[in-house]
């Protein structure tokens, strides 16, 4: 006789999860800053409840408060809101170019944006050795002198920079002794640099000689890429 199915477990939120994020939620549309009573009146918590918890929000730069009391939004609250409506528009041009990418040089394929003095990996499609990196989407890593930081640098401020390196660029050993990178820039309409287009991999496998065969490949990818999202390549 088939065994029945066992009734899934209730699972509850946590209370105090739940009213951090009603006081992310109580900001509309057009709100500049809150004070203390409307958030209140929105959130149906107590002002002492509140205050608690924004202090909470502040440490990871979700809320700020100002000088005169009042609530808005912080910084971080932006950066998530953008790389949502960043990878939204994104991730059906850029996924299926990552994951061909993988297929095609046996590495791993990455797409990184810059955030501040951070770069931050959007969108990733893995290699298919087991020994690969270990970055996900939504890691965060330095600007360091790897290849995909120098892209994101370099090319950050102006498309067709002077001195620019040869590209691909590639390095090994920065970030990571045993790590190697790949990368090219990727833009958008008006030459606007949108990300880096990396391939990854161990060092004793990207070597100097097996980047100059992958090389091409993933320059032409990067320039269809960038001829996709707008750019006059």
């Amino acid at each position: 006789m088939p065994k029945e199915a066992r009734p899934r477990p209730k699972l509850e939120g946590v209370a105090s999860a739940e009213r951090v994020l009603t006081i992310l939620t109580a900001f509309q549309r057009g709100d500049d800053a809150l004070e203390l009573t409307e958030l209140a009146r929105r959130t149906e918590l107590v002002k002492s409840t509140i205050m608690r918890l924004c202090i909470s929000l502040e440490k990871f730069g979700l809320i700020e408060r100002l000088d005169d009391g009042r609530y808005r939004l912080g910084v971080e609250a932006a950066r998530i809101g953008s790389v949502y409506q960043q990878s939204f528009a994104l991730e059906e041009r850029v996924v299926p170019v990552l994951e061909r990418l993988a297929a095609e040089s046996m590495e791993t394929a990455s797409f990184y944006i810059r955030r501040g003095n951070q770069r931050l990996c959007l969108f990733r499609a893995d290699s298919p050795y087991p020994l690969r990196m270990n970055v996900r989407p939504g890691d965060m890593r330095p600007m360091d002198q790897s290849a995909i930081a120098q892209v994101l640098a370099v090319f950050g401020d102006r498309a067709d920079p002077q001195g620019a390196p040869e590209l691909p660029l590639h390095t090994s050993g920065v970030t990571d002794p045993h790590v190697a990178s790949l990368a090219m820039p990727v833009f958008g309409a008006g030459r606007r640099l949108i990300g880096a287009l990396a391939l990854s991999g161990p060092s004793s496998r990207l070597t100097t000689e097996q980047a100059g065969i992958l090389a091409p490949r993933l320059r032409e990818a990067a320039e269809r890429l960038s001829a996709e999202l707008g750019a006059q390549v």
